[in-house]
C-alpha cells in the first residue's frame, strides 16, 4: 500500500512539475537561465533567434587550374573570410562535401541579400569565377554570433 502511495505521489509531483513548466512557457515568462543582456548583444529575438543570409558556394563557370594563380586565389579567399569575420559580417564558414557542386557555406550577419551579394563579391573565388554563391535568407540561433570568438580559443592552428 505504501509503495502505491509513493508511486502516486511521485507521479503527481512530476505531473505538477511538467504542468508548471508548461504554464511558464505558455504565459511568456522568461526561462530562469535567460540572459537579457547577452540576448540583446547578439541581436536575439524572444526565441533566441535572428536573421542572417546563407551563401551556398558552388562550382563556378571558370575553374582556376592548379598553379600560382590558384594558390594566390585560395590565399585571398582565406584572407577575405578572416577580414569579414573580424568585421562581424561573416558568422560561420566552412567547406561542404562537393556533392552536386556545392563546395562551401557562409552565414553572413547582414540585413539583406543585396548586402550579402556585395560582400561575397569581394572574395577572390567569386571574382575569378571558381565559385558562385546562391544566397538565401536564414533564421537561426543568435548564438552563432559567438562562433568566431569561441573558435579562436579552440583552434591550435589557422589556415
Amino acid at each position: 500500500m505504501n509503495r502505491i502511495l509513493l508511486l502516486i505521489a511521485a507521479w503527481l509531483c512530476c505531473g505538477f512539475g511538467l504542468a508548471a513548466e508548461t504554464a511558464i512557457r505558455t504565459t511568456g515568462a522568461a526561462k530562469p537561465d535567460y540572459d537579457d543582456a547577452l540576448a540583446r548583444s547578439l541581436g536575439a529575438d524572444d526565441y533566441g533567434m535572428r536573421s542572417y543570409v546563407l551563401a551556398i558556394l558552388r562550382t563556378g563557370p571558370t575553374p582556376v587550374p592548379a598553379g600560382e594563380e590558384r594558390t594566390a586565389m585560395l590565399q585571398g579567399h582565406f584572407a577575405n573570410m578572416k577580414r569579414l569575420a573580424a568585421e562581424g559580417k561573416l558568422v560561420l564558414a566552412g567547406p561542404l562535401d562537393g556533392v552536386d557542386g556545392r563546395r562551401g557555406i557562409f552565414v553572413l550577419n547582414v540585413a539583406t541579400i543585396e548586402e550579402a551579394r556585395r560582400l561575397v563579391a569581394t572574395d577572390p573565388v567569386i571574382e575569378k569565377g571558381e565559385m558562385v554563391a546562391d544566397l538565401h535568407t536564414y533564421y537561426g540561433s543568435a548564438a552563432l554570433m559567438t562562433v568566431n570568438q569561441l573558435h579562436e580559443k579552440i583552434a591550435k592552428k589557422s589556415p
